[in-house]
């Protein structure tokens, strides 16, 4: 009787978030395609749909680059460090045709998953722009970054977005990892506040401030929660990325909270900046 224990490989990602990065890419890419005008504004930002779907092409090709163990510096993780590393890179590379840009950003989501299917590189996490990264979080880290461009890219052309309950809860990973990093220190400073934090359907996971730090920990909290917010997955993905009012979704339903101090709810979006 074989007794060996089997454990996954670091290199295997989460079930569905392979399919979802390819068919969200292949979305993206009928999007571009359809867009009969590249020079049309995307709502509440400053690129039009050619450069959105130009940062996208070479986003993707980035993370296809770190998966296969590639170093690639962009910025230092901070807002203004990415604005300027998106803005130098746009000013170099500027295709801004419909073809060729949905043709690179469903390639180059291709390449990421073969990188990672070949377990590239020597093991170690590739250094990205929002620090150290197994390829399971890049891999959630890239889904979440094609969806918040994919929604503005929908909006812009007026189409259906592809951010769904399932897509957003394989972001979870990328978004637990990254909060300490862009947790607000003017924001947390003077707050003492245990969350728990349940996705409507999915999971949930324990957010504690202290001391100005953030500790973030997967699952049912230890300690009971000061507050306890329960969201719709979609206006989860939406608010964190800055894509959709906290407000908004309150008055729209999305959104319950109770607990001992259950006014903290509405406090917890602010605690972070989005990169």
């Amino acid at each position: 009787m074989d007794t060996t224990v089997r454990r996954e490989s670091p290199w295997a990602l989460p079930d569905g978030l392979g399919q979802a990065i390819r068919g969200t890419a292949e979305e993206i890419a009928a999007l571009v395609r359809g867009a009969g005008d590249t020079a049309l504004a995307v709502p509440g930002s400053q690129w039009s749909v050619g450069e959105a779907a130009a940062h996208l092409a070479l986003a993707n090709e980035l993370m296809a680059d770190l998966a296969a163990g590639r170093e690639r510096p962009y910025g230092d993780g901070t807002p203004q460090s990415l604005a300027a590393a998106n803005a130098q890179s746009l000013a170099v590379f500027t295709e801004r045709r419909a073809e060729p840009l949905a043709t690179m950003i469903r390639e180059q989501a291709e390449a990421f998953l073969e990188a990672v299917s070949r377990r590239a590189g020597d093991g170690a996490a590739p250094a990205t722009p929002l620090g150290p990264m197994n390829r399971s979080v890049l891999a959630s880290y890239l889904l979440t970054h094609m969806l918040g461009h994919g929604y503005d890219l929908a909006r812009a052309l007026k189409r259906p977005h592809m951010v769904d309950p399932a897509r957003a809860g394989l972001c979870l990973p990328f978004m637990l990892a990254v909060m300490p990093r862009v947790a607000d220190p003017a924001a947390t400073a003077a707050l003492t506040a245990r969350y728990r934090i349940r996705l409507r359907g999915g999971e949930e996971f324990g957010v504690c401030v202290a001391d100005g730090t953030v500790r973030v920990s997967p699952g049912t909290p230890e300690q009971r929660a000061h507050c306890t917010i329960l969201l719709d997955p979609v206006a989860f993905l939406l608010i964190a990325l800055g894509r959709l009012h906290p407000w908004r979704a309150i008055a729209q339903g999305r959104i319950l909270a109770w607990g001992p101090r259950p006014w903290l709810a509405p406090r917890f979006p602010a605690l972070f900046t989005a990169p």
